[in-house]
């Protein structure tokens, strides 16, 4: 759990992040994105649009155990995040500890 929230924090400061549903699954759509992060009481027609479609583009995808206000505070946002797409991840190693 602390790596990936260590893993998230990283590629937001350091790589390219989507954050929100509506763009995240609108990237997954397009097949962009190398890893996909929902949070854990997003909304069900959410969680299943963002596993369908990254299953669909062959995307990894995992759910963030936490709540929607936790993903913002490891983003640093002063918002919910209830997705996020990572398009690059900087100097994160979330990637590889996905692996």
């Amino acid at each position: 759990m602390m790596d990936i929230e260590r893993g998230i924090r990283v590629a937001v400061d350091t790589g390219d992040v989507t954050l929100g549903s509506e763009k995240s699954i609108q990237s997954l759509k397009l097949g962009k994105g190398r890893l996909a992060v929902v949070a854990a009481n997003s909304p069900k027609e959410i969680l299943e649009d963002v596993e369908y479609y990254a299953n669909l583009s062959e995307i990894p995808f995992i759910v963030y155990e936490g709540t929607s206000v936790d993903l913002g505070s490891v983003c640093g946002k002063p918002f919910t995040v209830a997705t996020l797409i990572i398009n690059d991840p900087g100097d994160s190693t979330i990637l590889e500890a996905m692996g």
